[in-house]
């Protein structure tokens, strides 16, 4: 939208001081031609936008012109300049104009302290060794969600028995380094993994969703609940770095802790139970060791020696 465009190429020159038609072109991804046009369209609302010509010329507004944002406090726009799940939905490009708008529209403090933490903080929850999960269907769930109409999902559940149901959609979760669909069934609050819809059909229905519903506290709930209806356990591997997808695969959550070393990976996982976790080691068999904790090790030592003791080599008699 152009009027879209015009407000950020004010906060750009607001922000950045004087910039070349590239350089603005650059930013708006439009060509010169239309930045050109733009200025001239600025200067004549009444804009105080000048030219300066030469080998360092370019465009820039009149010293003392503001455009202030009112009542954001520093912390308010560190905690925005800070903030970025946009990209996983595929808002990238729009969450950098908006912070542009909201960095350019600071006070001259209020934006240096922002930026610079801004410089300084990165989220990457998909970590050093896995990808961000390629979730095929997120663009479907999000109109979904976003529109407030209803879903219906092929889906594939922990067990592997593909199920066909449809939802009403509450919000969007990204936690762990996967997306989950947060929805009803009939009333009944139910938890998607993305990663396990295997086919998802925008429906013309409305969804019902309480207009009061709070989706952290929903997900928070949703945890303690999960947590609390099973025996987990927390433990540290060793593995090759090529299997830490079948752990990740098998465990209910995995912490990366430390790059590749030697060929080896160490990382905190979470299971549902210590069998759970002798089952995911025995899996990977010599590409794996649990350091810890050691009543889990001493349960996959003795389930060694007595996997050893029934499969030891039968020795015949010789005559």
């Amino acid at each position: 939208m152009r009027a879209d465009r015009l407000i950020s190429l004010v906060l750009l020159l607001r922000h950045r001081g004087r910039m070349s038609a590239s350089q603005l072109a650059a930013e708006l991804e439009v060509s010169e031609r239309t930045v050109l046009r733009d200025i001239d369209a600025l200067s004549t609302s009444g804009f105080p936008v000048f030219a300066e010509r030469g080998r360092h010329g370019g465009f820039e507004l009149l010293p003392g012109f503001t455009t202030d944002l009112t009542g954001l406090t520093a912390e308010e726009a560190t905690a925005l300049m800070s903030a970025d799940a946009s990209a996983s939905l595929g808002m990238g490009s729009a969450f950098a104009s908006a912070m542009r708008k909201v960095a350019a529209s600071l006070p001259d403090e209020q934006r240096r302290v922002a930026t610079s933490v801004a410089d300084r903080v990165l989220v990457r929850p998909e970590g050093w060794l896995r990808d961000p999960e390629r979730d095929e269907y997120l663009d479907v769930v999000q109109r979904g969600v976003f529109l407030g109409r209803r879903l219906r999902l092929d889906y594939e559940g922990r067990s592997g028995t593909p199920s066909v149901r449809t939802v009403d959609p509450i919000g969007l979760v990204y936690a762990a380094g996967h997306w989950y669909l947060m929805a009803t069934v009939d009333g009944d609050e139910r938890t998607y993994r993305l990663s396990r819809i295997r086919r998802a059909e925008l429906l013309d229905d409305d969804a019902r969703r309480s207009p009061k519903v709070d989706l952290g506290a929903l997900w928070d709930a949703g945890r303690r609940r999960f947590r609390s209806s099973r025996d987990t356990v927390s433990v540290r591997l060793r593995v090759r770095p090529d299997q830490l997808d079948h752990v990740a695969a098998t465990a209910i959550r995995v912490d990366e802790t430390s790059a590749p070393h030697d060929g080896w990976v160490e990382l905190d996982a979470l299971f549902g139970g210590v069998a759970h976790a002798c089952s995911t080691v025995w899996m990977l068999g010599g590409d794996c060791e649990l350091l810890g904790p050691a009543d889990v090790r001493a349960a996959v030592f003795d389930r060694a020696q007595r996997m050893m003791t029934r499969h030891a080599p039968h020795v015949r008699a010789s005559t």
